[in-house]
């Protein structure tokens, strides 16, 4: 039985059973609702282990909550548990007089079986085309002038250090994997992104993880520890290593709304240059609303970027800024709209002698796109993007232009 029909019919049977509970031999002994609502949000988050604790709970207080005995019914089906799964099925059998749509399901269940553990898996492959007008970054100016004792002093820069546009191929997949049945996942990522022409500039990345939830009372948390390689031009370039925590305080919002903090450090080394490792620290906070065809979510955060070496300008803070707009249009076509900016301000001068000026950088990024759904699995995406690099040194300032067309396969 797949783990998704199984709340779907978790959601039926609540309702089936709400008028058996009430009509239990026992009218003066209410269940305990809190604690039965508690186990079905376990069971929503994948806690399956943490539900039948909290499910034993509840029966122990309202032994004639019908309700409470099915869900720990299914939830020991899904873990595997047939004996006791059946147990439980003839205990609601002969205690509770079910409804013909109750029986039907039970009757389902057996059918599919409670053999094994039934594991949630899902996975994403996607195939790309596309063309940069920017791969290397170029700066917008080809000239850069620099106060010297003796007056100005002008540069000239290298075609290496100005836009060069290339096409590409894109192929990326992740792949997401429960690993115990008390929802912690697996998962990992990985893309790879050759350029037609400008090969140094070819790039993959390689990460790997696990996500646990975890609940405190209303509090609820996901921890996830990530460990990343990514490669630049066929050599390593940078090793990272994520652990991140997102909280969702038990606020009361309106329907639809939802609100969370994220808090995450991040270790970053570059192999291949000299003086730039890092430890990153950011803490960001995200509102979202969903209502109808229409899914809008909002993001700002505080970064710290401190330097574990000798690293030009020093530690840097940052801000961070995104708003995402979601919308079905009809005629399984998709539409998606973001904005982010990001600024980062050294602490000191980028490069005393050559380069005075403490560095402050501001990114933009507007996109969009159109995901036109070919069935259940395939879909085709047309995506565009505008990068915007402005900083108060004017050799680092960059634009850049991409456009992507993908063909995405979700896996079952």
């Amino acid at each position: 039985m797949k783990f998704d029909s199984l709340r779907a019919w978790c959601a039926l049977s609540c309702l089936v059973l709400a008028t058996a509970a009430r009509a239990a031999d026992d009218p003066q002994q209410a269940p305990d609702e809190d604690l039965y609502m508690q186990a079905l949000q376990s069971i929503s988050e994948g806690r399956r282990t943490d539900a039948t604790a909290e499910l034993r709970r509840a029966i122990e207080r309202s032994p004639n909550h019908a309700g409470a005995w099915l869900e720990l019914a299914l939830t020991h089906c899904a873990l595997g548990n047939s004996d006791e799964a059946e147990r439980l099925f003839a205990v609601i059998e002969t205690r509770f007089n079910p409804s013909p749509a109750l029986l039907e399901l039970i009757a389902q269940t057996r059918e599919q079986g409670c053999s094994r553990w039934d594991v949630f898996s899902s996975g994403v492959v996607t195939a790309s085309r596309g063309f940069d007008q920017n791969v290397n970054q170029g700066a917008r100016t080809t000239r850069y002038v620099v106060d010297a004792p003796d007056g100005q002093v002008e540069y000239e820069l290298s075609g290496d250090f100005t836009p060069r546009s290339d096409g590409y191929t894109q192929l990326s997949g992740e792949y997401m994997r429960e690993v115990t049945p008390n929802g912690v996942l697996g998962f990992a990522q990985y893309q790879l992104r050759r350029n037609d022409s400008l090969h140094q500039y070819d790039t993959s990345s390689l990460f790997t993880g696990l996500e646990a939830p975890y609940r405190w009372g209303r509090w609820r948390l996901r921890a996830t520890g990530t460990l990343g390689l990514v490669t630049l031009g066929g050599q390593l370039y940078q090793k990272q290593a994520q652990l991140q925590a997102r909280v969702v305080p038990p606020l009361s919002l309106p329907a639809g709304v939802q609100f969370n903090v994220v808090g995450a450090i991040t270790y970053n080394n570059f192999p291949s240059l000299t003086n730039f490792d890092s430890t990153t620290q950011e803490l960001r906070g995200h509102l979202s609303w969903r209502g109808g065809d229409t899914f809008a979510s909002t993001t700002l955060g505080y970064l710290n970027d401190h330097a574990l070496a000798q690293r030009p300008g020093g530690d840097r803070k940052g801000a961070y800024a995104n708003i995402v707009l979601r919308r079905h249009v009809g005629f399984s076509v998709n539409t998606e709209v973001g904005y982010s900016r990001q600024t980062w301000n050294s602490e000191r001068a980028y490069s005393p002698g050559v380069i005075e000026q403490v560095r402050e950088q501001a990114t933009q990024v507007l996109r969009a796109s159109i995901n036109y759904a070919i069935n259940k699995q395939q879909s085709v995406v047309l995506e565009a993007r505008v990068v915007r690099n402005r900083e108060n040194i004017s050799i680092f300032q960059y634009n850049n232009r991409q456009l992507q067309l993908s063909w995405q396969w979700q896996l079952p």
